[in-house]
Formats: C-alpha cells, sequence, structure tokens
C-alpha cells in the first residue's frame, strides 16, 4: 500500500440529495437509500436518525489521468469516517496514492471494488452523513381499505378488415417475374408462400414443375465476408504459448503520450562531448553522494538558462511560453513502467543538494510514492543510458516539452588536435529531440555548445 496522501476527495451532492436513509445503529450498505423509521415499541418514543448519501469520485490525481484503478479500500462499508482520513487507495498513470476525506460521516457503500477502474468524476463509493432529527409523531396506523371486487372488463370488439371479392394486386420478386416469363407461367395463377402472399422463385419454380435451384447469397454477402476476413488476417494470430497481458495504468498513459508525440513535428541534432574533465569532478564529489545525473541535469539547467527557447513549451500548436522555472525532467525505469521525477529549478540548487533531491525523488519513484507535481512539472527531459554502455540513441519527445537530451556513455575516442598530434579522450555523444515549431537548428546548435563547454570545463558546477 502507498505511503503517500492526497487529499482529491470531493463528494459533491447528488441530483437527488434530497433522499434519505434511515437506520437505528447503523449504516445500511443499500446502493440505493430509501426513507424508513425504526419503531421498536407502539408505546414507546422512537429514535430516528436520517442520513444524507452523497457521492465518493474517482479523483484527478493528474494533469493526465483519465482513469484510475482502486487498488484497495482502507474502509468497510458501515465504517465511520473522519476528515482527514484515508479512505481509499488509487492508482492512477504514475503512482499509488491514499485518498483522503474531507468530511466526516459513514462509508455506505463500495460502489467500484478492489481491482476494477473507473474514469475520473465517476462515482466509487457512497458517503452517508447521519443527523438525528425529532421524530414525528406516532399515529395508528389506518387498516387498509378493502379490495375492490374486480368486475369483468367489457370485451372491446376488434375491427376486421373486410375482404375485398375485387382483383387483387399480384406481388412478386423481380427474379420470381423474370422466371415467370421465362417459361410461360401465369404470374397471376401462382400462389405465393413469402411474406404477406408475396411470389418467390421458388413458388414459379414449382408452378412451372421445375426442380428449385440453389439460392445464391445476395452480392453484398462476399464483400462483407472479405472485410472480415481481411481485418482478422490484418493482426498476426497469437504463438501457442502466448498470453495477452492488458497494460497497466502506468503503461496505458505511457502508450498514449507517446502516440501524442508522433503528431508534433521533430528534429534531431548530435553533438560529441568531451568528458575527462567531468569525469575527474565525478570522482572527486562522488564519495560525497553527488552522483552523474545530478551533474549531467545541473549542466542541462545551466545550458537552458543561456538559451530559454530550449526550455520553452508549445501545447496548443498556435502560440508557445517560455517557462520561468527550469525544471529537468530525468527518465527513471522502475517495475512496470517508465516514469520522470522532476528536479525543479536545476540551474540554480546546489550541486550536493541537487544529488540528495533526486535521490529522494528515485526512492519515491520506485515505491510509486510520487507526487503529481514531482513528475508532471518538468520543461525538459534528460534520459541517460550511458551507464547501460549505449553509446547513442534518440530519445521520444514528451508532449508539452520543447527539447529531451539523449546521453550515451562516455568511451575512449582517438582524436586529432589542430596541430595534428593524436590523442585518446574520453566522450560521449548527446542527441537532443526538439520540437521544430519552437526550436530551430541554429538554436538547438548554440544550446549543444554551451553544454558542452560546461561539461568539458565544470568548475562552474560545484559552485
Amino acid at each position: 500500500m502507498a505511503l503517500s496522501s492526497s487529499s482529491f476527495l470531493s463528494t459533491p451532492p447528488l441530483p437527488s440529495s434530497k433522499s434519505t436513509i434511515s437506520f437505528a445503529s447503523s449504516v445500511s450498505p443499500s446502493p440505493i437509500p430509501s426513507l424508513r423509521r425504526v419503531v421498536f415499541r407502539p408505546h414507546r418514543r422512537a429514535t430516528a436518525v436520517r442520513s444524507k448519501i452523497r457521492e465518493i469520485f474517482m479523483p484527478a490525481l493528474s494533469s493526465t489521468m483519465t482513469e484510475g484503478k482502486i487498488v484497495s479500500w482502507l474502509k468497510t462499508e458501515g465504517e465511520k469516517l473522519a476528515k482527514g482520513q484515508s479512505v481509499v487507495v488509487v492508482e492512477s498513470d504514475k503512482a499509488d496514492m491514499d485518498v483522503e476525506t474531507f468530511y466526516d460521516g459513514y462509508l455506505a457503500a463500495i460502489v467500484v471494488g478492489e481491482g476494477e477502474t473507473a474514469p475520473v468524476g465517476a462515482a466509487i463509493g457512497l458517503r452517508a452523513k447521519p443527523r438525528r432529527n425529532p421524530p414525528p409523531p406516532l399515529l395508528p396506523s389506518p387498516p387498509p381499505p378493502p379490495p375492490a371486487a374486480l368486475s369483468p372488463a367489457p370485451a372491446i370488439a376488434q375491427p376486421v378488415a373486410a375482404v375485398s371479392d375485387g382483383p387483387r394486386k399480384t406481388v412478386a420478386t423481380p427474379y420470381a417475374k423474370k422466371l415467370a416469363k421465362q417459361h410461360k407461367v401465369d404470374i397471376g395463377s401462382v400462389a405465393g408462400t413469402g411474406p404477406f402472399g408475396r411470389i418467390t422463385a421458388a413458388d414459379v419454380e414449382a408452378a412451372a414443375g421445375i426442380a428449385p435451384s440453389v439460392s445464391q447469397p445476395p452480392p453484398p454477402a462476399p464483400t462483407a465476408t472479405v472485410k472480415a476476413t481481411s481485418t482478422s488476417s490484418s493482426s498476426p494470430p497469437l504463438l501457442p504459448d502466448a498470453s495477452v497481458v492488458p497494460f497497466t495504468a502506468m503503461q496505458s498513459a505511457v502508450s498514449k503520450n507517446m502516440i501524442e508525440s508522433l503528431s508534433v513535428p521533430t528534429f534531431r541534432v548530435g553533438y560529441p562531448v568531451n568528458t575527462d574533465a567531468l569525469d575527474a569532478l565525478y570522482e572527486k564529489v562522488k564519495p560525497k553522494g553527488v552522483t552523474m545525473t545530478a551533474l549531467l541535469a545541473k549542466a542541462a539547467g545551466m545550458a537552458l538558462a543561456q538559451h530559454p527557447v530550449v526550455n520553452a513549451s508549445c501545447k496548443d500548436g498556435k502560440s508557445f511560453s517560455y517557462n520561468s522555472n527550469i525544471n529537468v525532467a530525468v527518465a527513471v525505469a522502475i517495475n512496470g513502467g517508465l516514469i520522470t521525477p522532476v528536479l525543479q529549478d536545476a540551474d540554480k540548487l546546489d550541486l550536493y543538494l541537487l544529488s540528495q533531491k533526486w535521490k529522494e525523488l528515485v526512492g519515491k519513484a520506485r515505491s510509486k510514492q510520487l507526487q503529481p507535481h514531482e513528475y508532471n512539472s518538468g520543461t525538459f527531459t534528460l534520459s541517460n543510458l550511458g551507464m547501460f554502455g549505449v553509446d547513442r540513441f534518440d530519445a521520444i519527445l514528451p508532449p508539452g516539452q520543447g527539447a529531451i537530451m539523449a546521453v550515451g556513455a562516455s568511451k575512449p575516442t582517438v582524436v586529432a588536435d589542430k596541430d595534428g598530434f593524436f590523442s585518446v579522450k574520453n566522450k560521449m555523444l548527446v542527441n537532443v529531440t526538439a520540437d521544430h515549431r519552437i526550436v530551430y537548428g541554429a538554436d538547438l546548435a548554440a544550446f549543444l555548445q554551451t553544454f558542452a563547454k560546461i561539461v568539458e570545463n565544470p568548475d562552474s558546477l560545484t559552485l
């Protein structure tokens, strides 16, 4: 169960909020409230407890969340609720979060059970708020009226259609008329067996003494069959030992974002960066808890401060905005998906504080305890596969951001200086994918040059 909490449990009144539920000592778990009065003895004062029913809605735990999955209910039906208590654990597209209630009352009913999903805003439970009302005066119940004698209803005369003895119109199918003409059969003398006496081809063949022909399928049928066959054949059949596994909420969110990214016109620029000085700095600060990810995020943040257009965002395709904060999101692989914890104000934070913040975010990400603002507020994304030995790769641009940087591994490379002398230096290849609607080639090249200068002269990272 997740340890984080979020007060997103809202309970606006139902359209039928005037309905009440009454109970003597506990809340009725019936999902449809009714009004009752429990009277124990006819001559004693009866105590009636009346309750207002409110719906518990599926909260929106992030800006990209469209549905949530109930991980577990922390309260059972009929259990008392107190303001600020966690009621249910919901799995959003990025994390598991405890959802609290703003009101006192009782959990009257659970509408969506554990393991089930519901769209944002849908009712997942019912909350009862009891209130004690003075009971109305007890009056003897009047005896029920005697049942009225049932009298047979008068028969209603049904109109009878008059049958005309005049000539009747012959109704036949076009094919039946064609057969009658070919075999010289008087179609007026043929008795139809089709609907409403319609003469069919079989009736004409029977009148002509011909064996009935095999009915041909209508022309649209083969077309429909072909379409169905082509549709079914478009997806390859499953292998004998294969199994279908539905997406988790996080995988569904990643899939949705990746498809949305396909609508953004992007371009990619690669740049080699010398990492000898950065590697030396890393060996010095590593014992103090500084990670390579923090060093790269700090360098990227400082470069973005000099090139704000790379930190800009275009969300509607008609305008773009310069973000006032530089929030570097870093991709992290976790069990069952991918998430991007955000290092907010990466250009301003001290390197050691940035490293400490990063360790906290990674721990919360892997335990699915990140708060929404800790993973959906990024303005620039950094993806580092160099730790796995990957020398180069391209990253997919997240929706709503201007650029994403893919960092490869630092490897020894033979290089020649301006005098023609060869030497071996550690270099890493950095590829940046950018939104071409707001970032152009010259902008991205200038940003990469600034980033390379910071990495190759990293003394400013520790200031």
